[in-house]
């Protein structure tokens, strides 16, 4: 049996979010730089599948993740 990774609520101040500034907003990476590369790489996925997109539009609900974690974007 797989044991189920929690996943972390992420208040947003609106309804959307870019990707890439929403790595930066939880505080999952530092730099912008760090966010590029991270997503160029293939290394995070929203909603299960990787995405290389950083203007890839969050909308309430969709769950970011990265090194094993979770954050779902919370209104």
């Amino acid at each position: 049996m797989t044991k189920r990774t929690p996943t972390e609520d992420v208040v947003i101040g609106g309804e959307m979010i870019r990707l890439g500034q929403f790595l930066k907003f939880a505080g999952i990476l530092d730099s912008g730089g760090e966010v590029k590369e991270i997503i160029a790489d293939g290394l995070v996925t929203v909603n299960g599948e990787v995405d290389r997109r950083r203007g890839r539009q969050l909308a309430v609900g969709d769950v970011v993740g990265f090194e094993g974690r979770r954050f779902r974007v919370s209104a």
